[in-house]
């Protein structure tokens, strides 16, 4: 009844064997076998769907677009951080990893089905323009976010410097959707963007984003510091939304004695089974530490926030972060397209995995009074009849001065840590 398409089913079932054979890799022959016989009695479906859709579908599809969309789907399913990259969307991850790109500079992901602010980069048009931490994008330039998958939310974010995009926000405890316009512009991602002197022995760090070079600047700025008379340390990693594994290990272990556990990662497959420990490469193990946390702390932030809080090393401060506990590693495919595949789960060193839980601060201290929770229900079924409040007068996003309760508070533990060690009480 069928055009079997050989040749095309022969493409098709390659690239499948391309993604099963990842699954698989680091198997014993024994559990291959099990895994391939199990698995080769499904792909039978899926040939067969691809089959009558080269045959019968409305319109010729590109054995390729047909390959990429059967890929993206089986990622897609997983969870909200595995995802296909189609050549164009690698070249894009890769370009942004550099720390430089066009666009609004905003961390995203899906949560709860809904495309979620993870956290805006520090000094950015979204930023500037009052995007936060949890805000739920509903519309992108008028058009609903229903279903969307993070590549394709990321090319419509992206753009050339100067160009406008409408970003239709819900956020908890407000009553009606606003609308920010962010203007584009050249993303250049500093990790490091303050390091000062607060008070004559408070010092404070600001961790946007962790690099590869940011353990070197990161113990550059605190020897900095301790010659400026450093005698306690904040570090700020509010609205940090991550970076890599390994540099985050590398930041952390500045802070902890050598030998302790920073985080360790859990996987199906006994080689991504590792635990990191502090190497005790450096002495900054010695003063009180306040790390400020919030909303927008995600991943690698939370494998700091939870290494210096287990091994009880300072005082975690602010609001419950994000909850991403997760490892995703990418892996290139030969036509310059790859997939981005979570491999591992984390665990702080308590052996506490807080993927969609977060970190719980020691210390809760909100930066400004919230509201009631928006109600937890289907966004998009609700917007029908309440279009109108699109129509209704906007409300101005809020504007942070330049006092910062959360620094305060911060600044006052320290003080009263350093009276108690003073005292010997502590």
């Amino acid at each position: 009844m069928y055009n079997t398409g050989h040749s095309f089913l022969k493409i098709t079932l390659s690239a499948i064997f391309i993604v099963c054979g990842l699954f698989y890799s680091g198997c014993g022959a024994s559990d291959i076998k099990d895994a391939d016989k199990e698995i080769f009695r499904e792909i039978e479906l899926l040939s067969d769907a691809i089959t009558i859709v080269q045959s019968d579908y409305v319109e010729e599809v590109e054995p390729k677009k047909l390959i990429y969309g059967a890929i993206d789907g089986l990622l897609t399913s997983l969870d909200g951080y595995s995802q296909f990259l189609d050549p164009e969307s690698f070249k894009e991850m890769q370009i942004s990893t550099k720390g430089e790109f066009g666009g609004l500079g905003i961390e995203i992901g899906i949560r709860d089905k809904v495309l979620t602010v993870i956290a805006p980069m520090h000094g950015t048009p979204a930023e500037k323009a009052g995007i936060k931490a949890g805000d739920r994008v509903i519309k992108i330039d008028g058009e609903l976010t229903r279903d969307i998958k993070i590549t394709e939310a990321v090319k419509r974010l992206r753009g050339k410097p100067k160009t406008k995009v409408v970003l239709t926000i819900l956020r908890d405890g407000e009553e009606r959707l606003m609308d920010f316009t962010v203007v584009r512009d050249i993303i250049k991602i500093d990790s490091i963007t303050k390091a000062e002197m607060l008070t004559d022995s408070v010092g404070y760090i600001k961790l946007s984003e962790f690099q590869e070079d940011s353990p070197a600047e990161f113990e550059q700025n605190i020897m900095k510091l301790k010659k400026d008379g450093m005698k306690a340390f904040i570090l700020d990693i509010r609205n940090n939304p991550g970076g890599l594994l390994e540099v985050a290990c590398g930041v952390a272990e500045e802070l902890l004695p050598e030998g302790k556990i920073v985080v360790s990662l859990k996987g199906r497959m006994p080689k991504q089974n590792k635990i990191y420990k502090a190497k005790g490469k450096t002495h900054f193990t010695d003063f009180p530490l306040v790390i400020l946390v919030n909303e927008g702390s995600a991943s690698a932030s939370e494998i700091v926030a939870g290494a210096i809080q287990d091994n009880k090393r300072g005082i975690i401060l602010g609001t419950k972060t994000f909850g991403k506990g997760s490892v995703q590693t990418v892996i290139p495919f030969k036509d310059g397209s790859a997939i981005k595949l979570t491999t591992a789960a984390y665990y702080t060193p308590n052996g506490k995995n807080i993927n969609e839980e977060g970190i719980m601060p020691d210390i809760t201290v909100a930066l400004k009074e919230e509201g009631v929770k928006a109600e937890e229900k289907d966004i998009f079924e609700e917007l029908g009849e309440e279009e109108k409040i699109q129509k209704e007068e906007k409300k101005e996003p809020e504007k942070e001065g330049s006092y910062d309760n959360q620094i305060k508070s911060a600044i006052d533990a320290l003080k009263a840590v350093m009276i108690c060690n003073k005292n010997g009480k502590m």
